[in-house]
């Protein structure tokens, strides 16, 4: 184990009988803050260690996703300073521009207003003003959960030095022609009137409508099937595929299409699933992005039927109305003409919704500018394939491929006030000229800049590079870039971290932004149901750390986090990791009130008990362990093993099978209260990245020394003691079996028994006090009858319990509860054995009575074990 360098004080054995998280963590955290020990120097000649937060919204508060995603950068943020590592983690908010509109927009509502009586510039004004006064509150949650972040490094996508790196890479791709302006079918919101990425579409099934419809007449017929009846005023053809005999003589004619008196082709496309419905598709290209690839195959015109609120603008006496509106009239109308050849009520089908306003979205053909991301996602995927950049874990890989290698061209352009306005001026004779931030902007009579801002995600995309300073070239973009690894869910794996990728290979000469990215699952409930506040099912955090301590939060997330696996948590785990909190607290003021000390070297080995050395053994195992597991990212298995050697080995076997030395005293005592400050010492400096505030009290009461933030994380020394571990096993279970058989009879845990233990040529000798003061065995006296007599791990223990049970009592009991179960089993067997029954029953019957059968074939052998254990009565 290293040995810390801090400068001790006298160590304070003093700790009040009870930790109460509320009164210590705020204080805590900012000392930590204020003595800075979270803060990066771009100068230090250490390795860095960098990782970024994914921004969160500024509009956000902390939710239980954030709290899981942010314990476990924290976790290895400080074990990374600890190993002496320049650690940065970088913090900072998105200005998240559709939903921060949107927030702002309803504040003005209530005035009574719009965005449009303030005008662009009041507007914008208006934002900064709500994000001044109102944005911005996860800041203080995550002083709450413990962040160790560098907060004087905190960036805003919007803030000065970003918005310089927007306007530099926007105008490179521009000028590399990785940028154009073009007409394709997006995403449309008509609720917040701007184009809306793939990520802001949310899914769900809804009940709809599937109706037939015939158009053309006699043989010169094609039905063809639609849930949104009212785009058909758009069709331009219908389609069918090239090989489909039934409609091969109506390819390259026209039909007429029912309610608007146009004629309208009929062509072959591949894309048409000929088994598929009738095997004919109505083709909207304005409105459809399979039927807009249709389209431009084909030549075929763009009609728009709708406008930006969705409203029907073709002629006729469907013209004026909603999109809903028009569905239901249109239908109707085509069934007053015979032209409905079946409908059916409800069909359900996914539909995309706004998230954030959750209004359906609309396929409209728009004048946007786009990413030609070609190039890009082909260096962002050969960066994985080369090795330059690792997945965490592996299996996560194929997902990525399976994106990048078919990614199409990525629309950036939003019909917004709030955001990075498009760097792009138009002149009065069409002119068209991007502009770098260096540059002035083109001025005079007919030149205007382009009202569109870039999508929240082109911004954060450089985040890895641009919060560093880039385009400058600054010490901290030398010294910190690239990132160390990305945590972050699976779930974005496709936006925000392929734009990383795109964009950092881009930016920076071919070197990715980050080294590894490591996938963590989503956080669901205890029964493994997505959170929602719809669902009822919501936690706020902040209400768990208020109750239970940020630690109890903290650790419960840690120990539910497989790489890339769904988290499910439940109040009771919380209150679970609360008491191991406390556990942990209490064990270390006993160990203090009896010795434990971190003065002076460790004893030589050959002054240790055996007990001493096995834990000393198991101690640097752990450690080895420990480290193996963070370099894998497996939190949930480095959690179960601190878990595991704090409460199990350190406090339940260590602690209870040294009581008799700290009692006897002597330099036995003292050996072992310098071992148990030293396990208790490196036990806390393991513990501390995922429980910060109970391991900085008891770590620093327990030294003297000023923080554990900045103390050495341990290193496995080496030690070794396997025979030491093979004496300490015998001991665990002689207690734990006649603990079982303690309880088998009824036995009160602190029930006392007298006993003779026969040791004698065992390793277990020399434990017989420690032995007999778990087990709560009393010497044997003149008047000693074994009664009962349990060979185990080579000795034997002979106990007397004819002053403790009434053992005919007990035998009576055992053996009425022996027929019951052999009774069951014969029911059981009956059933299993008859054909009959096993012909009907179903399969869930049949797994259930050999349930039956095989828990009382267990009852059956423990009972007769038990019966077998009692003396005669």
């Amino acid at each position: 184990m290293t040995e810390n360098t801090q400068t001790p004080s006298s160590p304070n054995p003093e700790l009040p009988t009870q930790y109460a998280p509320a009164e210590v963590e705020g204080k805590l955290y900012e000392r930590w803050v204020e003595r800075g020990y979270f803060e990066a120097d771009a100068n230090s000649e250490k390795p860095p260690y960098t990782i970024v937060i994914p921004p969160p919204n500024v509009t956000g508060s902390l939710h239980l996703g954030h709290a899981f995603e942010h314990t476990l950068i924290d976790a290895l943020t400080r074990r990374k300073r600890m190993q002496g590592y320049e650690t940065l983690w970088q913090p900072g908010m998105d200005h998240a521009g559709i939903a921060t509109q949107n927030v702002v927009e309803r504040e003005l509502a209530k005035e009574g207003k719009s965005r449009h009586d303030l005008g662009r510039e009041a507007f914008v004004e208006r934002v900064w003003q709500w994000k001044a006064e109102s944005g911005g509150q996860i800041s203080g949650q995550m002083r709450c959960l413990g962040d160790g972040v560098a907060w004087s490094r905190e960036r805003f996508t919007m803030d000065e030095g970003l918005s310089q790196a927007v306007q530099t890479i926007f105008k490179k791709l521009y000028d590399d022609e990785l940028i154009y302006r073009a007409e394709r079918i997006i995403n449309w919101c008509p609720r917040c009137l701007t184009a809306i990425s793939d990520i802001e579409v949310e899914y769900q099934d809804d009940d709809g409508e599937l109706v037939s419809i015939r158009y053309g007449e006699g043989d010169a017929s094609i039905v063809v099937a639609t849930t949104r009846a009212e785009t058909m005023l758009g069709d331009t053809a219908v389609a069918v595929h090239p090989d489909d005999e039934r409609y091969k003589h109506l390819v390259g004619t026209e039909i007429e299409l029912p309610l608007t008196g146009r004629r309208i082709p009929v062509v072959a496309d591949e894309h048409v699933d000929p088994e598929f419905g009738t095997g004919a598709v109505k083709v909207t290209p304005a409105h459809d992005p399979n039927d807009f690839e249709i389209g431009q195959r084909h030549g075929l015109p763009n009609l728009a039927v709708m406008d930006e609120r969705a409203v029907i603008t073709a002629h006729g006496p469907f013209q004026g109305l909603d999109r809903l509106e028009a569905r239901s009239a249109i239908v109707a109308a085509l069934r007053a003409e015979g032209r409905i050849v079946a409908e059916k009520r409800p069909y359900v089908h996914s539909v995309g919704h706004c998230s954030r306003c959750k209004t359906t979205i609309e396929p409209r053909l728009s004048m946007q500018w786009w990413v030609k991301v070609g190039p890009l996602a082909k260096a962002a995927g050969d960066a994985v394939r080369d090795g330059k950049v690792k997945i965490h874990p592996q299996e996560m890989e194929k997902r990525y491929f399976d994106w990048v290698d078919n990614l199409h061209d990525w629309c950036i352009s939003r019909q917004l006030w709030w955001g990075h306005r498009i760097p792009v001026w138009y002149g009065p004779n069409g002119e068209i000229v991007c502009v770098g931030p260096d540059e002035e902007a083109p001025s005079g009579e007919g030149w205007r800049q382009d009202t569109d801002v870039l999508d929240t995600w082109f911004s954060s995309g450089l985040w890895p590079f641009s919060t560093l300073g880039w385009p400058e070239q600054t010490d901290s973009l030398a010294k910190f870039y690239p990132n160390s690894v990305l945590v972050t869910g699976y779930d974005i794996l496709f936006f925000w971290v392929a734009r990383m990728m795109m964009f950092g290979l881009y930016a920076m000469d071919g070197t990715p932004p980050f080294h590894t990215i490591a996938l963590h699952g989503m956080v669901r409930d205890q029964f493994g149901k997505k959170m929602s506040k719809s669902f009822g099912n919501a936690v706020n955090p902040l209400d768990w750390m208020d109750t239970y301590g940020s630690d109890a939060v903290r650790f419960t997330l840690a120990r539910g986090a497989n790489p890339g696996v769904d988290v499910p948590i439940g109040e009771d785990w919380v209150q679970a990791s609360r008491n191991f909190a406390n556990k942990i607290w209490n064990a270390t003021r006993f160990a203090l009130m009896n010795g434990a000390t971190v003065e002076g070297p460790l004893p030589d080995p050959s002054e240790m008990s055996a007990t001493d050395r096995w834990i000393l053994s198991r101690l640097n195992k752990t450690v080895a362990e420990v480290d193996a597991l963070y370099d894998d990212y497996q939190f949930s298995k480095l959690s179960e093993a601190l878990y595991h050697f704090a409460w199990d080995e350190v406090f339940d076997w260590y602690v209870e099978l040294s009581k008799t030395t700290f009692f006897a005293g002597g330099e036995g005592a003292k050996v072992s209260g310098r071992v148990l400050g030293e396990v208790l010492d490196v036990m806390l400096r393991l513990l501390h990245p995922v429980v910060p505030f109970v391991t900085e009290t008891l770590w620093t009461t327990l030294t003297g020394k000023e923080s554990v933030v900045i103390a050495d994380w341990p290193t496995d020394s080496g030690f070794r003691d396997e025979a030491a571990e093979k004496e300490i096993e015998l001991v665990q279970q002689v207690v734990t079996e006649v603990r079982r058989f303690r309880s088998d009879q009824g036995l009160q845990p602190g029930q006392k028994v007298p006993a003779r233990l026969e040791l004698a040529g065992t390793a277990l000798a020399p434990h017989e006090a420690a032995i007999r003061q778990l087990l709560r065995l009393q010497p044997e006296g003149d008047s000693f009858s074994a009664t009962a007599t349990l060979p185990v791990a080579g000795a034997t223990v002979a106990l007397d319990l004819s002053g403790t049970i009434d053992v005919a009592a007990e035998r009576k009991r055992l053996a009425k509860d022996l027929a019951a179960a052999e009774k069951e089993k014969a029911q059981a067997n009956g059933k299993l054995g008859n054909e009959a029954f096993l012909a009907k029953a179903p399969d869930n019957v049949v797994d259930k009575i050999r349930t039956r059968l095989a828990k009382a074939d267990e009852d059956i052998a423990r009972i007769q074990a038990q019966l077998d254990r009692l003396p005669q009565a």
